[in-house]
């Protein structure tokens, strides 16, 4: 079990990211288009995830824009952007800031992924939804970088993240 804050106050995950060096756990997610996708969909590429609580907040808003500039030019990676949110929030956010280099995946139909990938928030207002967190997996689904953000509402470290994205 790990520690956040939101705005000051603590709150629990049910477990612990996957640290670096371990393999990260497989899923499927669902995308926008309610299609069904899993981690192996994108055997032999690079992969960022930003997990977080809900895109219809602004820094959950501000990270994803700020994925998409970087993955609009790194095509060889792909950028996973994952919430509880429906995929239609997912579209709408998308089509409305003219996203169109991130993925956006909805755990709606998988809960236990953030219970497999430690970021479930346990107690607080945002209980059920998913803490902040970025990983970075290479091409064989290694973690090669794992921040759990430890203030909610802070951005990540995006100069750490995509560096180890290469």
């Amino acid at each position: 079990m790990a520690t956040v804050t939101l705005h000051g106050n603590e709150i629990h995950t049910n477990g612990d990211l996957p640290r670096v060096g371990s393999k990260a756990p497989d899923f499927t997610l669902t995308d926008r288009d309610l299609n069904d996708v899993s981690l192996g969909d994108w055997v032999g590429k690079k992969k960022l995830l930003s997990i977080f609580p809900s895109i219809d907040t602004p820094v959950c808003a501000l990270s994803t824009k700020k994925f998409n500039d970087y993955a609009r030019e790194h095509a060889d990676s792909v950028l996973l952007m994952v919430s509880a949110d429906l995929p239609f929030a997912h579209k709408r956010f998308c089509g409305d800031e003219g996203l169109d280099n991130v993925l956006t995946l909805s755990s709606m139909r998988a809960p236990e992924f953030a219970a497999n990938y430690g970021v479930q928030l346990e107690d607080g207002p945002l209980a059920g939804l998913c803490a902040r967190a970025v990983l970075v997996l290479d091409e064989n689904d290694n973690v090669v970088h794992s921040e759990l953000v430890p203030e909610i509402g802070q951005e990540p470290d995006y100069d750490a993240a995509l560096k180890a994205l290469g």
